[in-house]
């Protein structure tokens, strides 16, 4: 197929539907070696996962496979990402950039792990300390929640509400239910999103108390995409 043809292609996903996705290989700037950094997101929480180079024919099999393949500068080939580990990367999306050099490829990273050290994103290191990386707020404020329910202090409001256990979780989710049902029906915006705020932090609470992880919620949510 000729470069300057525009290739559509169809992925499968876990959502149970099609979606379609252009990319235009001849539009696409690669640099003096051929090549174009690739950023791999996870689909769920935004997480930057890592980045890589493709030049084209990987990013053709990329299209053609629905699954991640880079250009190695090392290696002088194509690698199949997670084809030795079995880490691989579905694809969900593709995109480009403003300037056309430099592509976002949202993922599904099978096994959790992208790097090559066994962290889940390539992005741990800060100061020569390992920090997992940025993810959306939510995401933030349940690994905050996990991380109080795992190292307690007195002082935590968090703690506390994990201590009482369901009887205080719970009761404190019916009250700031009841507070953004009041907040909507006297149409106050900053009070609906404060109090949205808070029924959010509370839920999370109660998903940390029962141990199961906020993206197992967005696996649900992107289930019910249509």
């Amino acid at each position: 197929m000729r470069d300057n043809i525009r290739l559509t292609y169809h992925l499968h996903n876990t959502m149970s539907n099609i979606q379609n996705l252009t990319v235009p290989l001849d539009e696409i700037r690669y640099n003096e070696q051929g090549l174009v950094p690739a950023i791999a997101q996870d689909y769920l929480d935004g997480t930057v996962l890592m980045m890589a180079w493709m030049n084209k024919e990987s990013l053709q099999k990329t299209i053609d496979t629905g699954e991640t393949w880079y250009w190695s500068r090392s290696r002088e080939q194509l690698w199949h990402k997670g084809a030795t580990s079995g880490h691989i990367q579905k694809v969900r999306s593709l995109r480009y950039d403003c300037d056309s050099d430099a592509l976002l490829i949202t993922i599904e990273q099978i096994g959790d792990v992208a790097c090559h050290t066994g962290e889940r994103s390539c992005f741990h290191q800060i100061d020569n300390r390992k920090i997992a990386p940025p993810a959306d707020t939510l995401s933030e404020v349940y690994r905050v929640i996990r991380d109080r329910a795992d190292n307690p202090k007195e002082t935590s409001y968090t703690c506390k509400l994990l201590a009482g256990g369901d009887n205080k979780i719970l009761k404190k989710i019916g009250e700031e239910s009841a507070e953004v049902v009041m907040a909507c029906k006297d149409d106050d915006p900053e009070a609906i999103a404060s109090e949205v705020a808070d029924l959010l932090y509370h839920t999370l609470v109660a998903l940390a108390y029962h141990q199961v992880d906020i993206r197992d919620v967005y696996r649900k949510l992107q289930s019910r995409r249509r």
